[in-house]
């Protein structure tokens, strides 16, 4: 085996023998495995290379030019890398998009170990003899092995093992350097206006997108805001709005600041209307406004009437995504109008709404009939002998300790929430209602910035 960090700055000789320059980097291809729609600086998803591909090394030559050498065209002793070609037949062009650079993008860089969900730092890269690519080290030996004397890390070796993440279970969150991303991290809103069609941020293969939003959260975590911003950007937008929920408050506004406005635009869309309320609230409003500007006229103007009520509400609770139908239907038609919302709108149903006239803008609240009677039900029999009419409800205003304590009590899944005049304007899910009961620490609803 090789390790990348023994390889740079190898000398190179030309066929005679004669010194011409040193290893500088290897760049290795990727293979597109999907797509997804995305912004001009989110190019589609990638994976990177399987061991079976054979990467390019990449040499400096004495007056500072790079040369692109195939691996067929050289001959590597252990010591020195002898070339078969003379040097003038060797390419110089940029690393090409569709390659990554070991030197540049991967060593001393965090990325993603998929097999057991978490980010790692890269020490070293190991090739095997015929240098294709086998994995990643991230033990402390890896790190030594670049620092310490070649007698010290004999010994060294003799007592420790190196584990090595196979290449295949590896993704990259960023190709931005330390101080770039940095500068990400505190100029968020200015870089992801702003941002250019350069090598950064590479997005994901299936391998991350098919991981649980939880597990992806939980990566992020351990991510800079910049480097869970690029992560998400890599996600499709209903993969990276499920993944942006599970995240803490907090770190859900820094990181939103960093992704492109009119990709994070995409990205609420996709979110519960309250969750996407409570998020932008955290934001500075020119944010925010900004952000409301680029969603859906009807999405927007879902999320721009939950942020008028005041956090400690039932209000500030609920969600503008319901099902109702008219109460002179059947359940029949009441269940294809579940199964139309759970379908094309990714609702949560729990309960269907049986409302006074669908036609009407203003819903009264007539009853209400559970998804588990409308599927044991005689879809012919009307929704009048089936709903129940006793009513458990809400007002806007109410708060949200309340809430719960009522839900608890009556054991229920939703609670619809009603003005005076019974007109439905939300409904509190069961989960987001548990929330507020949680200590402080742990509860996921933000504090209203506007």
């Amino acid at each position: 085996m090789m390790y990348l960090s023994q390889l740079l700055g190898t000398p190179v000789e030309d066929p005679q023998g004669v010194r011409v320059g040193k290893i500088i980097d290897i760049v290795t291809p990727v293979g597109t495995r999907s797509s997804t729609p995305t912004t001009s600086s989110t190019p589609a998803i990638s994976s990177l290379s399987t061991p079976s591909s054979i990467p390019t090394l990449v040499v400096e030559g004495q007056a500072g030019q790079s040369w692109y050498v195939p691996i067929e065209d050289v001959e590597w002793n252990g010591n020195i890398l002898r070339l078969h070609v003379p040097v003038d037949q060797l390419p110089t062009r940029p690393t090409e998009p569709h390659e990554v650079s070991l030197a540049q993008e991967v060593l001393d860089k965090q990325v993603i170990d998929v097999e057991h969900k978490k980010a790692v730092r890269v020490n070293d890269v190991c090739l095997s003899d015929d240098w294709r690519i086998l994995g990643i080290d991230n033990s402390t030996l890896g790190l030594v092995r670049r620092l310490a004397p070649s007698w010290l890390l004999g010994a060294r070796s003799k007592r420790a093992s190196t584990t090595l993440i196979p290449w295949e279970h590896i993704e990259l969150i960023s190709a931005q350097p330390v101080e770039e991303e940095a500068r990400a991290d505190t100029g968020a809103i200015n870089q992801a206006s702003t941002s250019s069609t350069s090598r950064v941020g590479r997005p994901q293969s299936g391998q991350l997108a098919e991981l649980h939003p939880a597990d992806i959260a939980d990566i992020v975590h351990q991510l800079t805001p910049g480097q869970g911003a690029r992560l998400l950007e890599g996600l499709d937008d209903e993969t990276a709005a499920d993944t942006l929920e599970e995240i803490d408050t907090e770190r859900q506004s820094h990181i939103l600041e960093n992704i492109d406005p009119e990709r994070a635009a995409d990205i609420l869309e996709e979110m519960e209307p309250d969750e996407a309320a409570d998020l932008l609230a955290r934001l500075p409003e020119e944010r925010a406004q900004q952000l409301l500007r680029l969603m859906n006229p009807e999405e927007s103007e879902d999320v721009q009437e939950l942020l008028e009520y005041e956090e400690d509400t039932a209000g500030g609770l609920m969600t503008t995504d319901f099902v109702v139908i008219d109460a002179t239907k059947s359940a029949g038609d009441a269940l294809e109008a579940a199964r139309f919302n759970i379908r094309e709108k990714d609702v949560r149903v729990a309960y269907v709404y049986c409302i006074a006239d669908e036609e009407k803008e203003d819903y009264t609240l007539l009853g209400v009939v559970s998804l588990w009677d409308l599927l044991i039900a005689d879809p012919a029999q009307p929704l009048q002998e089936l709903m129940e009419t006793d009513l458990i409800t809400v007002q806007p205003d109410t708060d949200p300790r309340t809430v719960a304590e009522i839900m608890a009590k009556y054991n229920l899944l939703a609670v619809p929430v009603v003005n005076e005049e019974r007109v439905i304007e939300g409904v509190v899910m069961v989960d987001d209602a548990l929330d507020v009961l949680l200590p402080d620490e742990r509860r996921r609803k933000p504090t209203r910035m506007y």
